[in-house]
């Protein structure tokens, strides 16, 4: 009999995340119903669809903001030729419409944790908070990844700085030689692939 080889390791994550959401799920249930005892079901009802429309104002708004930041930041590119400017800073306002939408979508959701945590992240100072941990996170996490994985593709995107400058740099093949450099400010190799169609 061939030994069996074990399949992939399941990671603490993708075990732990459901038995939150289920856990999650219980809570709001048992707190609704506790609610609805002590002060009827219409006070429920009317919470619950007091947080449908803040939850989609919220979202709306956030939509607003993150489009109008959008066009905003096109309008500055065509103006300065399709370069990218590095003078010309990012709209302050376009920080957090992400956490905001997210605080708004749980806001939207049947429950009275999920609109205490919506509410929480209407709050500016938590929303930054939470950006400034989940930059470091990412951060960390990129400069870990394996080479080939999807956190080594964000981490070659990023090596393209917001001025237009390109990183110099080599490709080593797998077999170790070394790939024919484009042509460069010296014109030592053929014409440049275009970057963009």
């Amino acid at each position: 009999m061939p030994p069996t080889t074990p399949g992939p390791k399941r990671s603490r994550a993708r075990t732990l995340i459901p038995l939150a959401v289920a856990g999650w799920l219980v809570l709001e249930i048992w707190l609704l119903t506790l609610v609805a005892g002590a002060a009827g079901g219409l006070t429920v009802l009317a919470l619950l669809i007091a947080g449908a429309v803040l939850g989609g104002a919220v979202i709306k708004r956030a939509g607003r903001r993150a489009f109008r930041n959008l066009t905003e930041t096109l309008q500055r590119q065509q103006e300065s030729g399709g370069r990218p400017d590095p003078s010309a800073a990012a709209p302050r306002s376009g920080e957090g419409n992400g956490l905001l939408m997210l605080g708004g979508l749980l806001i939207l959701l049947p429950g009275l944790l999920s609109d205490v945590a919506g509410l929480l992240l209407l709050a500016p100072p938590v929303r930054s908070l939470l950006g400034r941990y989940a930059e470091r996170s990412l951060e960390r996490r990129m400069r870990r990844a394996d080479p080939g994985s999807l956190g080594d593709a964000f981490q070659q995107a990023r090596i393209h700085r917001p001025d237009g400058k390109v990183v110099q740099g080599e490709v080593i093949r797998e077999d170790g030689t070394q790939a024919r450099p484009y042509g460069g400010a010296d014109g030592d190799g053929g014409p440049r692939p275009p970057l963009t169609r």
